[in-house]
């Protein structure tokens, strides 16, 4: 895809913003004179975002966030596409950039995080069978793709995480923690919190998932499947040198990456659907939503 005409930007910074709604407002101006399309969240604790958009205008928002004092530092993680990835441009202002909800007892990853390792050192330590690699991200993203021997933690979501490692503690206690999401951002705050609990060994994957696969040394090695990436795109590839399709047809249990929204509105979760099996399973996750939606929205009467 050397030819395509638009460039996807994935980054975050961890950086005070004094007044987030100011600094939204006139981010949403930048954008918007760049026709840029995506997700951005501003913080007093810094800016997350994803954009899409043209490669000139794309250089343009780039050499516009390193020439501000306040963005200066953030790095850009590029992919190329034929178009853009999202359907519009939201910029918003939150308490957090990425939400472990933990309270009044929040830190920024500025003052405490874990060891940074590279692509290369990374792989490295995860082939050590003393380690303990946890996936900090959210059980969908898991289920499309994940770096071999790790850890999915039973939580629904990213800021359930610090419960269950303070229920399950003794399970980690002395050991080597390695941690890894999409592109950095959530373990730079969940690794500092294990370092605040008092875990003495722990390091995450510097610029996440998304570097790694990037990185011409390592290519992605002994990562599973695709990483899940919150646009038009879903999934995008990693691994370039012994890659393994882990997720699976909901109906028919073959590998497929096809994720799909359940047909059935009410439920609309999202689940791997084979094209073989859509036309029985009408893209629904299970029985009782094929059900539900036969009824409801394919105009069949019983």
């Amino acid at each position: 895809m050397q030819d395509a005409p638009y460039q996807v930007l994935l980054y975050y910074l961890y950086t005070d913003i004094e007044n987030p709604e100011a600094f939204r407002d006139a981010h949403r101006s930048l954008c918007e004179s760049l026709e840029l399309r995506g997700r951005i969240i501003v913080g007093k604790e810094g800016i997350n975002g994803t954009v899409s958009g043209t490669i000139e205008n794309c250089d343009k928002y780039r050499e516009a966030m390193l020439a501000d004092p306040i963005t200066a530092t953030v790095e850009f993680k590029i992919d190329l596409e034929p178009d853009h990835v999202f359907p519009k441009l939201s910029v918003k202002a939150r308490e957090e950039i990425v939400t472990l909800g933990l309270g009044e007892e929040d830190f920024s990853p500025n003052e405490c995080t874990g060891n940074y390792l590279e692509p290369a050192e990374w792989r490295d330590a995860i082939k050590d069978p003393n380690a303990v690699i946890i996936d900090a991200r959210n059980d969908y993203e898991w289920d499309l793709g994940r770096f071999k021997n790790s850890i999915r933690p039973p939580v629904p979501a990213f800021r359930d995480l610090p419960q269950w490692i303070r229920e399950n503690r003794e399970e980690f206690e002395g050991k080597k923690i390695l941690t890894y999401c999409t592109g950095g951002i959530r373990c730079e705050k969940f690794s500092g919190f294990l370092v605040k609990e008092g875990f003495e060994d722990v390091s995450q994957l510097h610029g996440g998932i998304v570097k790694y696969g990037k990185d011409p040394e390592v290519k992605g090695e002994d990562f599973d499947g695709q990483c899940y990436v919150f646009d038009e795109r879903i999934g995008v590839p990693v691994n370039h040198v012994n890659p393994e399709v882990v997720a699976r047809c909901v109906s028919c249990n073959e590998p497929s990456e096809r994720y799909v929204n359940c047909a059935n509105k009410i439920c609309n979760a999202q689940h791997f659907c084979c094209e073989k099996c859509e036309p029985v399973s009408l893209r629904c996750c299970c029985d009782e939503c094929r059900e539900v939606y036969t009824v409801k929205y394919a105009g069949v009467v019983k």
